[in-house]
């Protein structure tokens, strides 16, 4: 059996997402045991232009949701970019789970040469949905869990690999 657009983009979306609210959840008990503030977290970013963590979840809440989206060849739900809490956040992942696990294996599946193009303000870049998927969506939606997950390890969330691949979730 080989490998569909859907294996490869639909469930890692929901896991990572999951993921990255496990990460919140231990960064809350961890402000909570060492009677740091939140707002320590929620401003906390890697410097040199580099977003803080809210936006960090926004973006990968994007790249999930539109990634899904345009494979499914419809349109993401708008989510503005207002989140400011840590629930607030947990929320945000929450609703890009439930969107992105409502694409089916028959919206993404079948054509992974359809054409993808995403427009933006100088231009625009054209794909085929498996090069969309693997060279764009991906990385980028990776980029930015990965980049929320650093900046809560740098502030002291004692988080380790398992916690990003697995949401803690050790093997048996």
């Amino acid at each position: 059996m080989s490998l569909s657009i859907y294996d490869v983009s639909i469930p890692g979306y929901a896991r990572m997402l999951r993921n990255l609210a496990h990460l919140l959840d231990k960064a809350e008990a961890y402000a909570a045991e060492q009677k740091i503030p939140l707002s320590t977290f929620l401003e906390g970013s890697l410097g040199h232009g580099m977003a803080a963590l809210p936006r960090q979840i926004q973006f990968a809440s994007d790249a999930a949701k539109s990634g899904a989206a345009r494979l499914a060849g419809i349109e993401p739900p708008s989510m503005p970019d207002t989140e400011t809490t840590f629930p607030e956040l947990k929320e945000r992942i929450a609703k890009t789970v439930a969107f992105v696990e409502s694409i089916t294996p028959d919206q993404v599946n079948g054509d992974s040469q359809r054409e993808i193009v995403l427009k933006f303000p100088n231009g625009a870049m054209t794909f085929t949905a498996q090069d969309f998927l693997l060279t764009f969506s991906l990385p980028n939606f990776h980029f930015h869990a990965t980049t929320a997950y650093d900046i809560l390890r740098s502030l002291g969330v004692p988080l380790a690999k398992m916690d990003y691949l697995a949401g803690g979730q050790r093997p048996a």
